[in-house]
C-alpha cells in the first residue's frame, strides 16, 4: 500500500514562503477548518479571521502555513516557522517539472521561460546545466526566497 507525503519546508516566514511555492506549483492555499471561503477571497484572509476568532496569539499567527494541490495530485506543502537560519544545502530539494517531453533548444528555452517568471516571484538564478545526451538533458537550479534549492526539470 503507497503512502500520501507532505513535503514540509523549514522557513523564517511561512506565509510569504507558502505564496511563492503557490505561485510556482500553482497550488493553492486551503480554507480553516470548516469555513467557507467565498470565491475570490484570499484564503490567507480567512485563516487570519479565524485565528483571531479562536484567540490565537498574534506572534504565533505566522507560524505555520500550507498549500495544496487544487487537483488532488501532488503532496501538501507545509510551511513551518524555525528561528535558525538555513545552514547547509538541501540534503532534499523539489524538482519541478517546467518542461516535461522537451528535448534540446526547445527544453532549454522552455527552462528559461520559466526560470524569468520565478525569478520576478522573488526566486534567484543559481545555474544552468545544458544537455549532455545521454544523460543529462539540461536543468536549471534556483533558489527559493528564503535559500532553498530547487531545480527547473
Amino acid at each position: 500500500m503507497s503512502r500520501q507525503i507532505q513535503v514540509t519546508f523549514d522557513a523564517h516566514d511561512p506565509r510569504a514562503l507558502s505564496y511563492f511555492w503557490r505561485d510556482v506549483l500553482g497550488y493553492v492555499h486551503p480554507g480553516p477548518p470548516g469555513v467557507e471561503v467565498p470565491e475570490g477571497t484570499d484564503p490567507l484572509d480567512a485563516w487570519d479571521e479565524f485565528l483571531e476568532q479562536i484567540g490565537a496569539p498574534e506572534e504565533e499567527r505566522n507560524s505555520r502555513s500550507a498549500i495544496e494541490d487544487p487537483d488532488g495530485e501532488g503532496p501538501r506543502v507545509f510551511f513551518q516557522q524555525v528561528p535558525e537560519d538555513k545552514v547547509a544545502k538541501n540534503r532534499v530539494h523539489l524538482d519541478v517539472r517546467a518542461a516535461p517531453g522537451l528535448q534540446g533548444d526547445e527544453r532549454m528555452a522552455a527552462l528559461e521561460a520559466e526560470c524569468d517568471r520565478l525569478v520576478a516571484l522573488g526566486a534567484k538564478r543559481v545555474r544552468r546545466f545544458d544537455p549532455a545526451p545521454p544523460m543529462a538533458f539540461g536543468t536549471i537550479t534556483m533558489t527559493d526566497p528564503e535559500g532553498n534549492e530547487f531545480c527547473l526539470d
